[in-house]
């Protein structure tokens, strides 16, 4: 559906034309499912999510600033509710079930969350060392390394415009500053 058609039809709904509706459900309903059935929901689950971003549209059906934009919308509604059933899903249910008894659990144990909270102590610390090393660097080397590790990484004519450095010898001058922060690292026994 085009969005001027969808933003007419939404006016129309509003003041009460069942005809604008029925286009509304029949033009964007497959949008509306295809984000309940990507979240993996059982058909039950998909019908309420359907059900309930329709419902939350007829609810908000006057209030709607933007009515083109109504397929961003349900679907924005469809992916919440989606999220909300499986976050709730995800709560314990008393069951008598075997199988569903001698399955592992998926919490950490104590042992695991201690080995893991060292590990993140030992990454954090490799990483305060690999910036203290960085900046033991040449001034060179440190705008080069920074403005090729920018997001969005940056072209290599952009690299050369900025820091006044020829196309051809960006590569090359990346290696061996990279070479020599390897190197400052291996020297003081840290492996990144």
């Amino acid at each position: 559906m085009d969005r001027a058609d969808v933003g007419v039809l939404v006016q129309l709904a509003a003041d009460g034309d069942a005809a604008a509706w029925k286009q509304l459900v029949d033009g964007l309903g497959p949008l509306v499912w295809s984000v309940a059935r990507s979240h993996g929901l059982s058909d039950a689950d998909a019908h309420e999510v359907y059900q309930t971003a329709w419902f939350r549209f007829a609810q908000h059906l006057g209030r709607i600033r933007e009515p083109e934009k109504t397929g961003s919308w349900l679907a924005s509604t469809a992916r919440h509710e989606c999220l909300k059933l499986l976050r709730a899903s995800k709560r314990w249910t008393p069951t008598d079930d075997p199988q569903l008894l001698d399955r592992p659990s998926e919490e950490r144990t104590p042992e695991e969350s201690v080995l893991d909270s060292e590990e993140a102590a030992a990454q954090t610390e490799r990483v305060r060392r690999l910036w203290q090393e960085f900046e033991e660097l040449g001034e060179r080397c440190r705008q080069l390394l920074r403005v090729l590790i920018s997001s969005p990484p940056p072209s290599y004519q952009e690299v050369s415009a900025a820091l006044g450095i020829a196309v051809g010898s960006i590569g090359p001058m990346r290696q061996r500053c990279l070479r020599r922060l390897r190197a400052r690292l291996e020297a003081r026994g840290t492996t990144t």
